[in-house]
């Protein structure tokens, strides 16, 4: 689902990403561990088209990005460390009017359904988002991945600033996802959460990928260890 041969991003004499050579499956979770500036969200800009590529070929679903751009958008959702929605409108609200956005028109038992499947409490689905916490927007923002069909799902930072339990949460609900065939890429810093959810995890420094891992054949000590002899 996910692809990026020889992916590479400079800004003059600075190469934020290095000939990155990247595949993600249906049903994998891809957690990409480093420093602030590894190159990271940089690779996730790239495969939103944010950003354009200096060098090098980039796809979802088989489909170059760069030369279709409209239609790679139709299988992605994005949940930034920030989850940006209405905070005058309703859970509910919110996610009809996006996944309208995207062509989607749902009855009100559909709505609530997704909500139900991103764990949204149901008390909360008809209260304005100004005063959702950061897991709860997170929950309306898996919603509406849900609800746009999303063969892809882009996180950045999914898990900063969200307590033990929301983010306990928040790691089931993509495991339920993967179980779906969502395939995710998550860069995150939390070592721990990428360990627990994530099938691979790869470790950046300064722009290059270097370590790539299967999540199973590491515990979260060795990965600790490994993180800290690499960055």
């Amino acid at each position: 689902m996910l692809t990026a041969e020889n992916l590479t991003k400079k800004y003059g004499g600075h190469t934020a990403l290095n000939a990155l050579n990247l595949t993600i499956k249906e049903g994998e979770i891809f957690a990409l561990l480093g420093q602030n500036g590894a190159g990271k969200t940089t690779t996730i800009n790239l495969f939103l088209g944010f950003i354009e590529p200096t060098d090098g070929v980039l796809k979802i679903n088989d489909i170059p990005v760069l030369l279709n751009a409209s239609t790679t958008k139709q299988y992605v959702a994005y949940i930034p460390e920030t989850v940006m929605l209405y905070p005058n409108l309703t859970g509910l609200e919110n996610l009809k009017f996006f996944s309208s956005l995207a062509g989607f028109k749902y009855s009100l038992g559909e709505l609530t359904y997704f909500l139900n499947k991103a764990g949204l409490q149901a008390a909360a689905h008809d209260q304005n988002l100004g005063g959702y916490s950061k897991g709860m927007r997170q929950k309306v923002g898996i919603a509406i991945a849900i609800a746009k069909k999303a063969k892809v799902l882009l996180l950045d930072e999914p898990t900063s600033g969200l307590d033990p339990k929301a983010s306990n949460e928040f790691s089931q609900i993509l495991k339920e996802l993967s179980a779906d065939g969502t395939a995710i890429l998550m860069a995150t810093h939390d070592i721990f959460r990428a360990r627990e959810v994530a099938t691979h995890i790869g470790i950046m420094k300064q722009g290059n990928l270097v370590t790539v891992i299967e999540a199973s054949k590491i515990s979260a000590n060795e990965l600790e260890d490994l993180y800290l002899q690499t960055v």
